[in-house]
């Protein structure tokens, strides 16, 4: 009877030693830009439709966090993910074009769901000189999801509501000059000036003070450029910018009756002076890519773009912090959006001087 209670406790500890020395993996994982999973913005979004996802199925998942901005760690960040069991890398980001570009092929089967770009080699569109020394190249392979966001619909309409409420002088602080950046801000512009048409403005009764911060993150400078906006006269400031936006609520906050419009996700929660956010719906896409990958309805190779009409793009459904425009006026012109009853310009190669907006003052800083 001892031998056989000996053996027993033997062949357990040897299990569960086994167990310890077992790798634990992780089926889904997100790999994260500049920024945190806590970011109120583009990585808490698309983290958010991870979550949710893998919590509802059931599926391991993790998040890893590059040790600094730039390809080589992205790349090891998405290797590091594989090594650990990852079958699906979400990368939200064009940052990450360049990545995927180099381990989709190394990886076939993989799955990955980059949002906001399409793989490609080219690291300065100036000079087109590529990563690896390569003529350029967009080759997409099957097992890459590209997703796109139509932002000038959801700049469209953050302009149109700020326009309703009452404001006059309006701001853009757009982070880089980015496509995605671009058509934030020339959305912006365009649903103003169509606003202003409605309410049968004088032309030019709205103006827009408009500048690129060559920024995402948080600075001191922005804070200060913002508040010399505000004190200028400068009503309501969107600024498409990441985590500098969080300066430019600061200097709301320190002045009276100034208001920011957030990016990206709900930021109303970052500060009382966001009144409200020109939204990609983030975690919603990431939630349908993630049902047609494991329902093996999706199909890799080609890029999508999400607008009003699949609900890829809009605002938040709380007006609580505004005072004159409602839900039935945002329903109202969503649905012309959604309906494509209204031409929404959004070619990035022509300047922001270029779009027809009678109603609309602009003033460009370069």
């Amino acid at each position: 009877m001892k031998k056989v209670v000996v053996a027993l406790v033997v062949a357990v500890l040897a299990l569960a030693l086994a167990a310890c020395g077992q790798k634990r993996t992780y089926e889904i994982a997100l790999v994260t830009d500049v920024g945190t999973i806590n970011d109120k913005s583009f990585n808490q979004g698309a983290w958010e439709g991870v979550v949710k996802y893998a919590k509802e199925f059931k599926i391991s998942y993790k998040y890893y966090q590059p040790d600094t901005k730039s390809t080589d760690d992205y790349v090891e960040s998405i290797e590091v993910a594989i090594e650990n069991g990852a079958k699906i890398v979400v990368t939200p980001g064009f940052l990450f074009e360049n990545a995927i570009w180099l381990v989709q092929d190394e990886h076939p089967e993989v799955k990955f769901i980059l949002l906001d770009g399409a793989p490609h080699n080219v690291t300065d569109w100036g000079t087109m000189a590529t990563v690896d020394g390569s003529a350029p190249n967009f080759d997409m392979a099957d097992n890459v999801f590209s997703i796109f966001y139509a932002e000038e619909e959801s700049g469209f309409l953050a302009g149109y509501a700020a326009v309703k409420e009452g404001f006059t002088k309006l701001g853009f602080m757009g982070g880089m000059s980015v496509p995605a950046v671009v058509r934030f801000g020339y959305g912006f512009v365009q649903g103003a000036n169509y606003a202003a048409n409605e309410m049968n403005l004088a032309d030019g009764a709205i103006t827009i003070k408009y500048e690129y911060l060559n920024s995402f993150a948080p600075d001191a400078a922005h804070q200060t450029k913002a508040a010399s906006w505000y004190t200028a006269g400068t009503e309501v400031i969107f600024v498409a910018a990441g985590g500098a936006g969080n300066s430019v609520m600061k200097a709301a906050e320190g002045v009276a009756n100034k208001y920011v419009i957030g990016v990206d996700v709900d930021q109303k929660a970052e500060s009382e002076r966001v009144i409200t956010s020109a939204m990609k719906e983030l975690g919603n896409s990431v939630y349908q890519t993630l049902e047609k990958i494991y329902d093996e309805t999706g199909v890799g190779g080609t890029s999508v773009t999400l607008d009003a009409a699949v609900d890829g793009v809009g605002l938040p459904a709380d007006f609580s912090r505004f005072n004159t425009f409602t839900q039935a006026m945002y329903d109202t012109i969503f649905a012309k959006v959604e309906g494509k009853q209204i031409t929404i310009v959004k070619d990035t190669n022509i300047a922001v001087t270029a779009l027809v907006v009678p109603k609309v003052t602009l003033q460009v800083n370069s």
